[in-house]
């Protein structure tokens, strides 16, 4: 979740400002040799890969900051999260892969940093290998996972975090649905939210709002990082060239990098990234084939689907995108519902003396995804003015999603209805809006473009 810093750090430079403002700014990052003595490493493809990571460091983090976030407890030095940025060649697009951090890994043979004791290759969960043997066991134990060659390492923690939340003046977030942690603190009233530093640390971190705990959590991350590109490329930031330098200034100061990581490499990426935006960048997890992959003195962990990965890390290999693109939709965007309209069951009735309307708005909404009964009958009132959503407050969710579909309609609960809804169509319907879900249900392995991700997606 902090590694979303270090990418901040890239499209920051996309604003091509030149060496003058970013003259001393390498002195600025702390570097160490992240492939240090790497032998029987994979073949270089085109493209950059970033291995980036979001270590778990408390140290700078203040006691008031502690409490209030909800940061208590002793630092793991492992990694919270780990993803692979590709950059490709022509750099018109960025590929993020979100590896879970308890997927199950096999480090090579190593020495451990703690005790200095050399031992071959053992099974473990990916972020245990930061704690025994740093950033290059971590990248070693990635390469042979996946066979991608990383060209560059980037490192940023908590503080990193929230200083660049802080100095972008926020990011935008939207949901449908409230989010409410008690571990981190998380409260959010459905709504558009600009979350700050602190805040912002919350949403990502949060991992008890559902029963997908981790993989729910990347994906909240994956929609934060898509939020922060939507504002660091839309702001004036980025025109400004000693607000650029105070900006990257402040950034760089907290992340770690390898020594081949330097001002003239985001130059030259950030020139050729004038023009980035969120529809530039999609992002995906590692699809996962087994859930709860028990392992003799690990414990739980999550194993990879073998063939859905490597047609995954072939992609990156290969430089191409992840997922095919898709045509653009005409028209405005869908309106984002609370629940997936292929979950509402609706029964439609005509409640006007006009033949036919009955199977008009069944056949709309049927068209947005609402799964209709397909037989659409006469109310009782044939008089019906404005339409009417009829539901069982139990399912007010659901209620509120067809409403959307139905602009201008009347929401009359019902007790005791059922599951079913039920609209009356009355002599004001005109037609049926698209409508999505604000969070739709995603498998692991599935790709999502940033534009699809933010606010206006």
């Amino acid at each position: 979740m902090r590694a979303v810093t270090a990418l901040s750090v890239v499209v920051l430079a996309s604003a091509g400002i030149g060496h003058a403002v970013l003259t001393g700014l390498d002195s600025d990052i702390p570097r160490f040799d992240a492939f240090k003595d790497m032998k029987n490493r994979p073949r270089a493809g085109d493209g950059m890969n970033v291995l980036m990571v979001g270590t778990d460091g408390r140290d700078r983090i203040t006691e008031e900051e502690r409490r209030k976030y909800r940061l208590g407890g002793a630092p793991c030095h492992c990694t919270d999260t780990i993803m692979i940025v590709h950059i490709s060649e022509d750099r018109e697009r960025a590929s993020v892969v979100s590896l879970p951090r308890d997927s199950y890994a096999v480090t090579p043979g190593h020495t451990d940093r703690t005790t200095g004791e050399h031992h071959g290759g053992h099974p473990l969960k990916l972020n245990a290998a930061y704690a025994e043997g740093g950033p290059q066991l971590t990248i070693r134990t990635v390469e042979n996972m996946t066979r991608v060659k990383i060209d560059h390492y980037l490192e940023v923690d908590f503080t990193s975090f929230m200083k660049t939340v802080d100095v972008l003046g926020g990011v935008r977030i939207c949901t449908v649905q409230p989010l409410k942690d008690s571990y981190t603190g998380l409260d959010l009233p459905p709504g558009t939210h600009t979350l700050k530093g602190g805040q912002a640390l919350q949403y990502v971190r949060a991992r008890h709002l559902d029963g997908a705990s981790d993989l729910s959590r990347m994906k909240r991350q994956q929609r934060f990082l898509a939020a922060l590109i939507d504002r660091a490329t839309s702001s004036g930031i980025l025109l400004n060239p000693l607000k650029f330098r105070d900006v990257t200034r402040a950034v760089l100061g907290s992340v770690r990098a390898d020594q081949g990581f330097g001002t003239d490499e985001l130059l030259t990426l950030g020139r050729a990234m004038r023009n980035f935006s969120p529809s530039s960048s999609e992002f995906t997890t590692v699809p996962i084939g087994k859930m709860g992959y028990a392992v003799k003195g690990v414990g739980s962990t999550l194993k990879w689907d073998p063939a859905k990965s490597e047609r995954l890390f072939d992609a990156l290999r290969e430089d191409e995108p992840l997922a095919a693109p898709e045509p653009k939709p005409k028209g405005p965007p869908p309106v984002r519902v609370p629940v997936d309209p292929k979950q509402i069951r609706v029964q439609v009735e005509n409640g006007t003396r006009t033949s036919g309307l009955g199977k008009r708005v069944d056949d709309a909404l049927a068209a947005t995804g609402f799964r209709t009964t397909k037989v659409p009958r006469n109310a009782t009132d044939r008089a019906v003015g404005r339409t009417v959503v009829a539901y069982d407050p139990r399912w007010d969710q659901s209620a509120k999603s067809l409403a959307a579909a139905l602009p201008g309609s009347e929401l009359k609960p019902v007790k005791g209805q059922g599951a079913t809804l039920k609209v009356i169509a009355g002599a004001d319907f005109e037609k049926a809006v698209k409508v999505a879900p604000a969070d739709p249900p995603q498998e692991s392995g599935t790709v999502v473009r940033g534009d699809e991700v933010t606010c206006g997606g």
